[in-house]
């Protein structure tokens, strides 16, 4: 018996070793397998970037994974239990693997074979921790074991909040989130810190399966299952009973976090930044650093630079008739299903989509779209609501009927059953709307401070919703007459002075080859003889524009209009010289700015700073230097002074010179409508030929505006659909609400600049104090003339159709004398 016992003994033994040699076999297979944990120190996951105005408004949030990172002090100590008490109770007290967990798993799963239900993990905290950041998800028996291994040697490196950090911070928790910090944004619109009970115990209970508890998919089952995380945060004392029962009490509220929510109106702005991160730093940027962009934004001004544009465009719009319905639908049972399938503006809040349910000659009775709830499903509720006749004259005065101009005599002429049409609410009625149409005409507009760059605002049409194109940066389009002022200023330089006399007579070019004879004209068709370069530009004349321009040469307007940026490269041809290249608005703006600030070189700028996801500022706009700027501390030392050395790319005497002609635009030119604002504004309008582009590019002592209207596929907007005509009120409309409350500045003058009286016609001295008397600026070693002389005189024949403005002009003419002053 005892030698049987011996040989049983012997043979158990040998098994163990073999056994206990296999499992050493195994072990040690699995640890050259397994990955370097060490990695998790130096975590970076991918973060949103998130763009801000200038006052900190959110403007947007980019991202492939939603998410924030929140170090583990920012996380309120509920929260964390909140998890803990979801996921793993024991936490703060096993060494990566729960042991006893394991053990009523296992026996759970021995219970459950041939059940169909799917095996318990059991996983740790720390072990999710290892399977999320190291392993793959596969459920295996191996995959298990290098899990327990991986997070006993996580714990052992790492401190209990360091892995809670990281599993708050990888986890998805459904509707593109991750991480806590995303979390709560996406299904709260709220930061962590300020989640109820209720909430961060529905949180806690997503990462198990968040499309098991989808909120609007499975409510039920999403109740319970933060119910049980609620019991288990009394059970382990994190919350009282009755703070339990209260939250237990309380519906999911969750509130999906709409990306409409983003700063109204900054649409075209923050696609622009986009493009520019992306094309500085690169997708992966974007999408995936946690870059947090501060803009140039001004909210306020951001919304009245829309309204000012949006309200132009459709004025021009409607009094160019009704072009028919946004779209037509059969109506069938239930006319909310079709309707809520078209997608509407979603940045023309204003508006509604309708469709058009009976029609009379009182007007018609319309469906409102249905509104989307919570879940993203439209609405069961069906809202109606009238168009008065009165309400839809504008579309009935004039129609567009297979491409031909009529009218009607009432809305059963306008509207059919069927017609999707946008409509405004009238102020003080919930049933009462105003019919409304998209414009087909375009526009942009940029508001710029011209010392420093900062784009303030920036409309690049009607509706980002509807077209992404930005016209303010993207169309490039021929200025017109607002490039004149380059021309002068580059003539200012060359020796010309505001008093210069040039003629306004006909001028014939030959421009070679078959190109053949150009003649410039005015827009009015008419000359006005002999005048100054005051009087050209104040009165847009064209063809003393092109005369200025042949005297110096195309060569030197190329160089100027390359040196403000209007251009990268110019054609030195004559038609150049009336703004027959194309530019954009911004660049308008930016060579502008560069006459406001008096001279000094700018790069227009969308971005102050860029800082990494640590904080650190890796981009800044403001590059001027400031040595005393960091002192330790304040010893009655003079105030710090920024050094400012950017180039001086226009002699400041010039800039004034040209910024005071431009005053005379307003005073007595094309945008004497400026007036109104009793303010000093310079600008000057523009017009292409047959109308297609209108322009104004105007600007007080410290903000600078540009404004363009026209259509995307040039077409004439129409005789007398000018610069002065659509763009002026345009820039006036947003001056007056920009400028309320700001301070009222003179143009500054640079020191030595002379004061002289003159003829605004003939350019000569006058008596100062007579009726036709001018102040004008001229640099010393310069002024008027002492004798009238006329550039371009030896280009004048017998009989032309001139117009001369003055008896000293008359003389001119006959007398047939020419010079340069």
């Amino acid at each position: 018996m005892v030698r049987l016992i011996g040989y049983f003994f012997g043979i158990g033994a040998v098994f163990m070793l073999m056994v206990a040699g296999a499992v050493a076999l195994f072990i040690s297979k699995i640890n050259k397998e397994l990955p370097d944990y060490e990695v998790l120190e130096k975590y970076e996951p991918p973060v949103m970037t998130r763009i801000h105005a200038s006052d900190g408004s959110l403007m947007a949030e980019f991202s492939r994974e939603r998410r924030l990172y929140l170090p583990i002090q920012a996380v309120p100590d509920r929260v964390k239990a909140a998890f803990i008490s979801a996921e793993d109770k024991n936490f703060y007290h096993h060494n990566g693997v729960d042991v006893g967990g394991v053990a009523r798993a296992m026996v759970n799963n021995v219970k459950g074979i041939g059940s169909g239900r799917r095996p318990e993990g059991a996983s740790t905290i720390t072990q999710q921790v290892a399977k999320n950041f190291l392993l793959t998800t596969e459920q295996t028996y191996d995959r298990k074991i290098k899990e327990a291994i991986l997070a006993m040697r996580i714990e052992q490196a790492y401190s209990k909040d360091r892995i809670l950090e990281l599993y708050l911070n990888e986890i998805f928790f459904g509707m593109g989130a991750y991480g806590i910090a995303g979390a709560a944004l996406t299904y709260y619109d709220k930061a962590v810190g300020e989640l109820t009970v209720s909430e961060m115990a529905y949180l806690a209970a997503l990462p198990k399966g968040p499309s098991n508890y989808h909120p609007f998919r499975q409510p039920e089952r999403a109740v319970e299952r933060r119910n049980y995380v609620i019991d288990r945060m009394a059970e382990n004392q994190y919350i009282t009973m009755e703070e339990a029962e209260a939250a237990k009490a309380e519906p999911l509220h969750v509130n999906i976090r709409q990306t409409s929510k983003y700063l109204f109106a900054s649409e075209y702005f923050t696609e622009e930044v986009r493009r520019q991160i992306i094309a500085k730093y690169g997708d992966k940027a974007l999408y995936e650093s946690g870059l947090s962009v501060r803009t140039t934004l001004d909210p306020a001004m951001q919304v009245m630079a829309r309204n000012s544009l949006q309200s132009a465009l459709l004025r021009y719009d409607e009094a160019r008739g009704y072009r028919g319905a946004y779209k037509h639908i059969e109506l069938g049972s239930d006319w909310g299903v079709p309707l809520g399938e078209i997608s509407a503006f979603s940045d023309v809040p204003e508006w509604q989509l309708s469709v058009v349910l009976n029609v009379s000659a009182a007007g018609a009775d319309i469906g409102l779209q249905p509104s989307r709830e919570a879940s993203g499903a439209r609405s069961k509720e069906r809202k109606q609501g009238f168009i008065a006749a009165e309400d839809m004259k504008w579309a009935m005065r004039v129609m567009v009927v297979n491409g031909k101009r009529t009218s009607a005599k009432s809305p059963e002429a306008v509207l059919k059953v069927g017609d999707v049409v946008y409509v405004s609410p009238k102020k003080g009625s919930d049933t009462a709307f105003r019919l409304q149409q998209p414009p087909k005409v375009e526009g942009a507009m940029v508001a710029m401070d011209p010392h420093t760059g900062r784009v303030l605002a920036m409309s690049g049409g009607f509706s980002f919703s509807e077209s992404e194109f930005n016209r303010a940066t993207q169309a490039y389009r021929q200025p017109g007459s607002s490039f004149k002022p380059f021309v002068y200023a580059a003539a200012l330089d060359y020796g010309y002075t505001p008093a210069s006399v040039v003629l306004d007579g006909p001028l014939e070019v030959d421009q070679g080859g078959s190109l053949g004879v150009w003649a410039p004209k005015n827009y009015s068709g008419k000359f006005s003889g002999p005048s100054t370069l005051r009087y050209g530009i104040e009165q847009s004349r064209n063809v003393m524009t092109v005369r200025l321009a042949q005297d110096m040469g195309m060569n030197v307007v190329a160089e100027y209009a390359e040196r403000f940026g209007i251009y990268d490269k110019m054609m030195p041809v004559l038609s150049m010289s009336l703004g027959a290249g194309e530019t954009t608005v911004l660049r308008m703006v930016t060579g502008y700015s560069v006459m406001a600030n008096g001279g000094r070189s700018i790069e227009p700028s969308m971005i102050d700073r860029i800082q990494d996801r640590y904080g650190k500022t890796i981009f800044k706009h403001d590059s001027r230097k400031c040595e005393s700027c960091n002192a330790d501390s304040w010893s009655n030392q003079e105030e710090p002074e920024l050094i400012d050395d950017r180039d001086q790319v226009l002699d400041p005497m010039t800039a004034y010179q040209i910024t005071s002609m431009m005053e005379g635009v307003v005073a007595r030119g094309t945008a004497r409508v400026l007036q109104d604002l009793k303010r000093p504004v310079a600008g000057k309008t523009g017009t292409t030929n047959d109308e297609k582009d209108a322009w104004f590019v105007g600007f007080t002592p410290d903000l600078v505006v540009g404004v363009y209207i026209g259509y995307d596929n040039p077409t004439p907007l129409g005789r007398g659909s000018t610069g002065g005509a659509l763009a002026v009120p345009v820039f006036k409309n947003f001056m007056e609400q920009a400028l309320v409350g700001k301070p009222k500045s003179e143009f500054r003058v640079p020191e030595g600049m002379m004061m002289i009286p003159i003829n605004r016609r003939t350019g000569m001295r006058i008596a100062a104090g007579s009726g036709d008397a001018f102040m004008e600026a001229f640099k010393p070693g310069t002024g008027p003339a002492d004798s009238y002389s006329v550039i371009g005189m030896d280009d004048f024949q017998e009989g032309s159709p001139v117009a001369p403005a003055s008896p000293q002009a008359t003389r001119a003419l006959s007398s047939g004398s020419g010079g340069l002053y």
